[in-house]
Order: C-alpha cells, then structure tokens, then sequence
C-alpha cells in the first residue's frame, strides 16, 4: 500500500481503525495495518468524508469592494450586483472563482454545486470564466454548474435561449429564481421542461422574502410529482418558512417528504438579508431543517454568496456554516451529528454523487479534522488538517502549538 492513516476515527465505528489507501482508492479499513510506503498516526482524529457545498456563487464572489452597499436588502443586492455584471469580463470572474475554489479547497470541500447567472446583460461571460475554474482545479475539487436566471426568466428576453445553450455548454443543473418574476409559475414550468428536456436535475432559489404571504414551494412539490422527479430537485433559501405557523409549515413539510424536494439553508445569507423591515423583533429568515430531517425531507446547508452585497463576509469553511446554523436554530449537543451530516453525507445525497464516503473500494476522498467526534468538530470548529483527493494531499494546515516557557 501507498498510505495508511493510522488510530482513524470513523463515524459509527465505536474504535479507532487504520485507514489504507493505494492508487488513490480505500483498499482497506482494519484494526491493525502496517505494511505502506508512509504512514501517518492520526493520533484518534476524526476522518470524514469531503465537505459538498451544493450551494455557492463563484461567479459574484468577492466583488464586495466594487459595490455601494448601506441597507442590506435583498433588492439592494440584485442591483447592486446587476451594475457590476455589466463589467464582468470572463477573465475578471475566472480570477475570483479561483481565489473562492483554492478557500473552499483549503477547508477540505471536494465536491461543489456553483449556481452561475445568464441573462443579455452578461451573456456566456461568467459562465465561461467559471468552466475555466473549474478545469484548473478539478484535481482538487469536483464542480458542477447551475445555470439561472437571477433577474428573471419571463420578464427578461433572451435568458431562456441563454439558458439553453449553456446547458448544452455542459451547465449540469438548471436553476430558477421564480420571484424575480411577475409569473412565478410560469418560470417554474419552463424551468422543469428545460431541466426535462436536458435530464437535468434543478435547484431553485425559492420563497425568499420577508413574510409567507405569497408561497411557491407547493407549486413546486406538486410539479416534482407531475414530472416524476423526487430526488432531483432542491430548493434553496425559503425563507419565507419561518413566518408560517406550525400547522400550516408541517403541511408544507409534508409536501416536501412526498414529492422528494430538498431543502438547502444559507445561514450566513439569510441571517444577513432578512428581518430588516422590522424595528424590533427581528424575524432572522433561517429554516430550522434540522427538525424536517425525522419527517423524510434531505436538507443541506451552504454558503451562497462570498463577499459580496449578498453576504459580506465568508471563508468557505463549511465548518464554520454548520456552527452558525446550530447556534441560530437552537440545536441541542445530541444533534450536532446532523449539522455535520447536512455540510457532508446530506449533501452528497442532494447532489446525487456516487462513491461518496469512507468505504473500501471508494475513492480515498477524506478529510481530517482535529477533533474526535462529529459533535466537537461542530462545538468546537474544528480545523481540518489536511485532506486527500484520489489519495492525493490537496491541502495541508498544520494543528496549533502552544509554547510553553522554559523553567529553569
């Protein structure tokens, strides 16, 4: 063997195994292995598998110097990111996806589902500059691409066509964004054909707003049904949850379980833009998903937007995401396994990647934490140390050394 990670520390596993790896796939996980051309103690470390961020912008990420931004609104945000689209060259959004792909690597992400805007404003540019991020780095990290319509599909001549054609550029997912449209359905509706026509999976930006007067998330449950596509289908943000009273989101709750929608939190997002039409109060937008988990519905969370008017702040550690979540939506230490699973396994699912886990004759795809059990490494943040991409390091960050003085 190559490469055995000694005293590994597996989820489910009660001891601590030994890890073997040889031609970049897991040929062995055992007590007590000892035959590898190098061999590291992990010491009872926790091992997991990739961090998936099934939710993220490359595309407008980092930009937060170039924009004026004083009130925090969602409706601020569009604008203020719709006046640097029409500046954005595909050299400029390369530069900033890979600057956002080496954090997000440097956190041990492996696996990404970016979500890239068309419209006649930007053209192809963007989508461009990020297909050619991806390429530069996919030895670090898997990237897939959602193509959709931020400023709307209906109202906005000429996306639908750019649509289509990044799809057949190698866009993997469609995405939609139905309230940026005077016809929420019939976004909806064009959406789901295009994704059909494609054999596309779709992932929505949905019922993100400030109150529950107006809901398309039941719109939705019931065309996954019609079109057959439970388990291909996500839906992001709905914030617009958090206003509905218990009977009316356990309705909704339901609807998702049936149909096979997921539901994908911003924490860092929804945290920021929601709530600031009250003076007191303030209703912060975030789903607790974590209590939609015991009723069937697949929930992830993710970063969305890396400084920029949308989220001003973020270093893709996806860590950092889960702990923010436990602390806003009151999860309880027995739960903190679920915080990880939703940056992690969850997302895998939602993302529907294949091989996923630490398991023998996977790919040696993994990543170390400094910790040893899934509810410290989200208690305590934990640092992930170093990561393995087809059995290869992807990154390194050394563990923190307190110097003690020297007593005489």
């Amino acid at each position: 063997m190559e490469l055995i990670l000694k005293n590994a520390r597996i989820n489910g596993r009660t001891e601590t195994v030994d890890i073997g790896i040889n031609q970049g796939m897991i040929v062995a996980i055992e007590k007590s292995l000892s035959e590898a051309h190098e061999i590291l103690d992990l010491g009872g470390r926790l091992v997991i598998p990739p961090f998936c961020e099934s939710h993220i912008h490359l595309d407008k990420s980092c930009i937060l110097s170039r924009c004026h931004s004083s009130k925090g609104t969602i409706e601020e945000a569009i604008s203020q990111v719709a006046l640097q689209k029409k500046l954005f060259t595909q050299d400029d959004v390369f530069e900033r996806a890979c600057k956002t792909l080496e954090k997000s690597i440097s956190h041990g992400t492996m696996h990404m589902r970016t979500h890239v805007e068309v419209d006649p404003v930007i053209g192809l540019r963007g989508l461009e500059g990020v297909f050619a991020a991806i390429e530069k780095y996919k030895w670090a990290i898997d990237v897939e691409v959602c193509v959709f319509p931020q400023e709307g599909l209906t109202n906005n001549l000429g996306t639908e066509e750019l649509m289509v054609e990044s799809m057949k550029m190698g866009a993997r997912v469609v995405g939609a964004a139905p309230y940026t449209d005077a016809d929420s359905k019939e976004q909806i509706d064009r959406v789901f054909r295009i994704a059909k026509d494609f054999d596309a999976d779709i992932d929505m930006h949905l019922d993100f707003g400030n109150n529950a007067d107006y809901l398309d998330v039941e719109y939705v449950c019931q065309k996954t049904k019609e079109f057959n596509y439970g388990g291909r289908v996500a839906i992001g943000h709905v914030t617009k949850l958090t206003y509905l009273p218990s009977e009316h989101l356990g309705e909704v709750i339901g609807m998702l379980s049936d149909s096979g929608v997921a539901v994908t939190v911003l924490p860092s997002t929804d945290l920021y833009l929601m709530g600031r039409d009250h003076t007191c109060n303030h209703n912060r937008g975030v789903v607790r998903v974590h209590e939609m988990l015991e009723h069937g519905v697949n929930c992830s969370l993710s970063t969305n937007n890396v400084l920029n008017p949308f989220t001003p702040f973020g270093d893709c550690s996806l860590i950092r995401m889960a702990n923010l979540y436990a602390n806003i939506a009151h999860v309880s230490e027995p739960n903190f396994h679920d915080c990880l699973d939703m940056v992690t396994t969850r997302s895998a699912q939602l993302m529907r990647l294949s091989n996923y886990g630490i398991e023998v004759n996977h790919p040696a795809n993994l990543v170390v934490l400094d910790c040893t059990s899934s509810s410290q490494a989200i208690a305590e943040l934990a640092i992930p140390l170093f990561g393995l991409k087809n059995g290869r390091r992807s990154f390194t960050r050394n563990a923190v050394e307190i110097h003690h003085p020297h007593h005489i």
